[in-house]
């Protein structure tokens, strides 16, 4: 598997497009010495200093930002955590190429672990494919490491700045310095080399600052301006200095800004559900460090319990048990200590002041967490790769990380730790190997109880020095090769850590976080969860954009967790702090720019309405009655409360029924739950071509003379009403061979529904025409992947269009069936007083919703749903939103399809009479509509129109349901005349 990095994600490409129009129409100077080949053309701001600031302007007001630009260097992009920040700053480099010939570019990230993470990224072969599909070109990348002394040598520079700095340009390459804030700050780059560059430089910063670099700065909050890194920063003489990340100490030229709340709310990234082991018992428990006195062996600790109201000290020496404090600790003892801190047996350290629960380090709850954590994973993992396979979709391999203390008890095979982390994953292996009827889930399974310890793998930091194989593959597995992590041929799926696994590392397809034990300080809540909050891909390295969530496990100690959480969300998310002891000028900024005002004015205003006083200072409630008069500044980025929650809120929300309109609704709702078969009308000799031409189409053009295959695939998806463009090269057929011929000919026969002996004969067809040979592809993998674009083929050749008739016709055949019960009524039929919210809409809304309409609250999926809810039209008797999943329709490829909303309308020529409508909305325009939805649509008023005697309409964005209602009934009317 590689992954698959999306082009179009609108996000990403605004940040991008925002970078390329801060330099629109300035001018560029071309150095036309012999340095020309080997420095960056020079971007002027300064001799048009009022064209950059305008540029500036215009798109922070496109953006909706409400700040004033600077005569600054810096430009700002603000992303949150797991929306591929890296993959857009290395896209604004080939943009930047593209657009000004830019071409030597400087990366500099706070820490080891994050160059780590950047260099995985730039040298995997997923994004040199996608880069080089783009723009023909790929990075070139040198990584500033430490140099080791030699002290009877020359002193040379470092390869890797020597490299960059004389590297030409190259119409094919883009040149990248990557080095972190450590080796920035280090001696390395301060003195002078035995060698020179240019026959001028001998030292690393001069050298640096003569090619008129872009700097590019990762997790800008760790850069303080005060610090030496800054400094030293700015030797590197960057014409200009791009700053990405969440939190920044203060903006400079902020044009782009994706808040934690939006990615939250647009499904950008996962949600989160904190799991909190309660500990009613140690709720009034606490052991603080006193102080730590003596030296030598006379050394000791002063601890202070305070339980129930009461307080006791106690004093321990090194290697001594602090079951002598507390009985829920007494597995632990004190390794060693000096006169600053404690380190405990467990790997953790104290510091005086630093205060721990006993009871958090009781074996029952550390046991109640791990099997809770172990049991949920194998439901998610039943659900995404068993019953997600069911419904027509790509499997996702889900892993759960842990963060753990005691190393010893889980690398140690008989430690207590290990012995409870296998047997609780061999009885949920077991369990749903009893549940599960799905032949390749059942595999998977099987495979993984050959050999328990297979199953999960940790990485501590001193692993780092460890010699056994089996160690170092687990590690490398863990830190380096993600594609094989999520190989569903690898069992591999636990991963446990002691926080070493912090910022710059992280998996898409991590489901759930346990963290059995605090990280030894506070840090940001966002920064915990960020290992798993990246949208996962699905077995094709495909990120799968659809609503997913990160089980989030803690202790009683962090009961507060999700509220922490939402909290510094959308505090974050608001460029303006809660609790403001005075009104700032970026909020008064704002205030005008928003709503038009003039600052005077509004400074006035606010005096006037005592909310402030002449010195800018908030009287009484002030600060309240800001927000309060100018809500819209305030409220425009919190995040959605479905998004963050905690479990123990299992109650689904339901929505209330209006029975009485049951009875107005029954013949539609029965009419449209009638049960159908689809057929499909071709002869079996039409069918075998079709067959090879689908082959023919699918891998003529591609290149099977490597080890692999590649499917190149274009669809059009939807995302938070976007429609966006994906271009898609999987690599899905690997040359192994595992099950006989004639096993992979019946199996592919069951899978696709084809005769064996068209399977059989349009492989020997192919193998006789050089197109291909399946015999060097019989695998499980390469039925799937037959399957999966067959399917897809099948669902293609059945469209209909301007350009081409369908190569398939289809019909469909009613059945007789039992209707009831339905997602609306009960098994005799009659109408539920409530149903789920959720299968009517995400989002809740406060709005009133339409006297006709069935329910009695708002819940909507899209914009134009939600107008459709709130419109009261006359000739309306009654109408529902359509519950999720209620009416499956069949379609091609064994998929299912169910329409939006049922009308019920009044004929105002007969009283008696009623008018019958089906709706199908999409919040979009006519060309954003996928392949998949339009054979939907041409399905559907098959099957409505003409086979159920039904009316169906399809309402797309900016088209109000009223105009088509009353569109039909003119038509209707002038039909009559």
């Amino acid at each position: 598997m590689k992954f698959q990095f999306e082009n179009n994600l609108e996000h990403q490409i605004k940040a991008v497009e925002s970078i390329i129009k801060t330099f629109k129409e300035l001018p560029i100077k071309v150095e036309k010495s012999y340095l020309k080949d080997y420095i960056n053309p020079l971007i002027n701001k300064d001799s048009s200093l009022s064209k950059y600031l305008e540029n500036i302007k215009n798109i922070m007001e496109d953006n909706g930002i409400y700040l004033s630009p600077k005569n600054s260097n810096i430009i700002d992009i603000m992303m949150e955590t797991g929306t591929g920040k890296t993959f857009t700053y290395t896209k604004a480099m080939f943009e930047l190429n593209r657009e000004y010939g830019i071409n030597k570019f400087i990366v500099i990230v706070p820490t080891l672990s994050i160059k780590a993470g950047t260099i995985n990224f730039m040298i995997s072969e997923s994004a040199k494919d996608r880069f080089k599909t783009d723009y023909s070109k790929t990075i070139n990348l040198y990584v500033v490491e430490s140099q080791k002394n030699n002290k009877n040598k020359k002193d040379y520079m470092p390869t890797s700045i020597k490299s960059f700095v004389e590297a030409r340009k190259d119409k094919n390459k883009i040149e990248v310095l990557l080095i972190n804030q450590g080796m920035l700050n280090s001696e390395t780059l301060f003195k002078n080399y035995d060698r020179t560059l240019f026959d001028r430089f001998t030292n690393p910063f001069e050298a640096l600052a003569s090619l008129n670099s872009f700097v590019i700065i990762d997790e800008p909050h760790r850069f303080k301006k005060t610090n030496k890194t800054w400094q030293n920063i700015q030797k590197l003489n960057p014409q200009f200095i791009l700053r990405f990340g969440a939190t920044f100490e203060e903006f400079e030229n902020l044009i782009y800004t994706l808040t934690a709340a939006e990615s939250f709310n647009k499904n950008l990234v996962k949600g989160v559900i904190g799991y909190i082991e309660k500990n009613d018992a140690g709720k009034n428990a606490l052991i603080e460090l006193i102080n730590i006195e003596g030296s030598g062996k006379s050394i000791e600790a002063t601890f202070k319990l305070k339980e129930d109201k009461k307080v006791k000290t106690f004093k321990l020496k090194e290697k001594e048990n602090l079951g002598k404090i507390h009985h829920s600790i007494n597995n632990l003892y004190i390794e060693k200590m000096n006169k600053r801190e404690v380190l405990l047996s467990n790997g953790m350290i104290l510091r005086k002041k630093d205060k721990i629960n006993p009871y958090v380090f009781n074996e029952t709850i550390e046991e109640s967490m791990i099997k809770k954590a172990i049991e949920k994973h194998f439901e998610i993992e039943k659900e995404l790769i068993e019953n997600r396979y069911k419904s027509g979709k790509s499997r996702i391999k889900p892993l759960t990380l842990f963060f753990i203390d005691n190393i010893d008890e889980y690398r140690n095979e008989n430690g207590k730790l290990r012995k409870l982390i296998e047997k609780t994953i061999e009885f949920y292996l077991k369990e749903n190997l009893k549940k599960t009827n799905d032949e390749f889930y059942k595999k998977y399974l099987k495979n993984s109880l050959k050999d328990i310890s297979k199953t999960y793998g940790g990485y501590f930091s001193k692993d780092n020095q460890a010699k056994d194989e089996e160690i170092e593959k687990e590690i490398n597995e863990i830190l380096h090769d993600k594609y094989k992590l999520l190989d569903l041929n690898n069992p591999r799926r636990f991963i446990f850590s002691k926080w070493t696994l912090k910022e710059g590392w992280d998996n898409p397809n991590v489901f759930q976080i346990c963290k059995l034990r605090s990280s030894g300080s506070e840090i940001s809540k966002l920064q915990e969860v960020g290992r798993g909050l990246r949208l996962p891909v699905n077995e094709h390295g495909l990120r799968v954009k659809e609503e997913f969530f990160l089980n989030y496990f803690v202790d009683f100690t962090e009961e507060d967790f999700v509220d922490k959480l939402i909290n510094e969300v959308n505090e974050k998310s608001n460029l303006f702090r809660e609790n403001l002891k005075e009104l700032t000028d970026e909020i008064l900024e704002k205030i005008a720019k928003f709503y038009d005002k003039n600052e005077d004015d509004i400074f006035i205003e606010l005096l006037q309405e005592k909310i402030i006083n002449h010195n800018k200072k908030f009287l009484n409630n002030g600060f309240e009655n800001l927000k309060n008069k100018y809500p819209e500044i305030f409220e425009e980025n919190r995040v959605l409360d479905r998004k963050i929650k905690k479990a123990e809120k299992k109650e689904k929300h339901k929505i209330k029924v209006r029975t009485e309109k049951y009875n107005e609704l029954k013949y539609l709702w029965e009419k449209i739950n009638q049960q159908a078969l689809l057929e499909i009308k071709i002869d079996e000799n039409e069918f075998e071509k079709l067959f090879y031409d689908f082959f023919v189409d699918k891998l003529k053009k591609d290149s099977l003379t490597q080890n692999r295959a590649y499917f190149e695939t274009k669809k059009v998806n939807i995302k938070d009403n976007q429609a966006y463009y994906e271009r898609d090269i999987e690599d899905k057929m690997i040359k192994i061979k595992n099950i006989s011929y004639k096993e992979f000919v019946l199996e592919l026969s069951k899978l696709c529904k084809i005769n064996v002996n068209s399977i059989h004969k349009n492989f020997l067809r192919l193998k006789k025409e050089g197109i291909f040979n399946i015999n060097d592809y019989l695998n499980y993998q390469t039925l799937r992947t037959i399957k999966y674009y067959f399917d897809e083929y099948l669902l293609l050749s059945a469209l209909e269009n301007d350009y081409y008739k369908p190569k398939l016709k289809i019909d469909y055949k009613l059945i007789e069936t039992i209707i009831h019960p339905t997602k609306l009524t009960d098994k005799e039929g009659k109408p539920l007083k409530e149903i789920n919210a959720y299968d009517i809409g995400i989002n809740p809304g406060s709005e009133k919703v339409a006297d006709s309409y069935y329910f009695e609250e708002l819940f909507y999926d899209s914009e134009l749903e939600k107008e459709n809810i709130t419109s009261d039209i006359a000739v309306v008797e009654v109408f529902t939103k359509i519950p999720k999943n209620s009416i499956k329709i069949p379609i091609i490829g064994g998929k299912s399809y169910s329409p939006d909303f049922a009308y019920v309308l009044k004929d105002k020529n007969d009283k008696v009479k009623k008018i019958y409508f089906v709706i199908e909305t999409k919040d979009k325009e006519e060309a954003g509509l996928s392949d998949e939805e339009k054979l939907k649509i041409q399905m559907a008023e098959k099957f409505f129109n003409e086979k159920i005697k039904i009316i169906f309409k399809k309402q797309l964005k900016n088209i109000q349901i009223k105009t088509i209602i009353n569109a039909f009934i003119s038509s209707k009317a002038s039909q009559k005349n």
